[in-house]
């Protein structure tokens, strides 16, 4: 039986990886996942210099899932690259690296650094505010998405997944944008922008005010935006929201994911990645699908 999937001529052993910013960097969740066994460890987002992240509080249980604006918290690409790399190559992890920034210098900066270390993919973050335009996520505008991908993918080395906001009117116009500057790959979807206001207090739960909602409410509008992604571009996609078993993971697979992406469930039971590899499993045994491939975008 074939569980292997090709991300823009990476193999992964299987299409199950990590919700950036849900794993850290692979080193503390290693005590309850085998890291060599996942189909690849995508790390938290990485910055060219270390963030401090939002105030506090910065994480809410809401319905169905749960809010957070950590605020790409990160300790900058120096101390990855010596810490943060040499553990996930020692465990025998294909390794995605989460990039983000706050303009195009950031971005670049990164990718730079990264061209000479040993790591797969290049998840890129388009979710981050773009100072130097008011703020407004580059994930947000299809000319911004465009110019970050093309200047990006004039640096990389290695493949880039561009990671897309599903905060936006029509997410195809998007992958349009990032696939026509060169994204090798697209990932999706982002978290859903949300709030939560505590009616006893008569105030913000968050600090931040907004956060990202992710988790199981969020999955069937992540299904839907898979979904048509797959029939609007002819690149990989990675797949992720509110994924927490082998048939959540199954549907995003059959809606046209070639991979799929474990976020906010890791934080409810650590061992979901490996969970969801032995049910995919299971599930094509039950079937009688030898190859995983079979089951990409079986559903028009």
């Amino acid at each position: 039986m074939n569980l292997s999937v090709d991300i823009a001529g990476v193999t992964m052993k299987n299409p199950v990886t990590t919700g950036s910013g849900t794993f850290g960097s692979g080193e503390e969740f290693s005590e309850f996942v085998d890291l060599s066994k996942l189909g690849a460890v995508t790390t938290k987002g990485v910055a060219n210099v270390p963030w401090p992240g939002n105030p506090t509080p910065r994480v809410a249980e809401v319905y169905g899932g749960m809010l957070n604006a950590i605020g790409l918290q990160n300790p900058g690409i120096d101390v990855f690259v010596e810490r943060d790399v040499p553990y996930l190559k020692k465990a025998g992890a294909t390794i995605i690296v989460n990039v983000c920034g706050k303009s195009e210098k950031d971005y670049v900066e990164v990718v730079e650094r990264l061209s000479d270390e040993p790591v797969d993919l290049l998840e890129i973050n388009v979710s981050c505010p773009n100072v130097k335009e008011g703020g407004i996520a580059f994930g947000q505008d299809p000319k911004a998405l465009y110019e970050i991908t093309k200047a990006v993918k004039a640096k990389a080395k290695q493949p880039i997944i561009m990671k897309l906001s599903p905060n936006v009117t029509d997410i195809t116009e998007m992958a349009k944008a990032a696939v026509d500057a060169g994204s090798d790959a697209l990932s999706l979807i982002n978290t859903l922008t949300g709030m939560k206001i505590d009616i006893e207090r008569r105030d913000f739960v968050l600090a931040n005010k907004t956060g990202g909602m992710s988790g199981p409410a969020i999955k069937p509008v992540a299904v839907r935006m898979v979904y048509q992604v797959a029939n609007a571009v002819d690149v990989p996609i990675i797949g992720m929201g509110g994924i927490a078993t082998a048939e959540d993971a199954l549907e995003f697979i059959m809606a046209g994911a070639t991979a799929v992406s474990v976020g906010t469930a890791n934080f409810i039971n650590p061992a979901t990645t490996l969970e969801v590899v032995d049910g995919i499993k299971a599930y094509m045994e039950r079937h009688q699908i030898n190859d995983i491939n079979e089951l990409i975008g079986c559903v028009k």
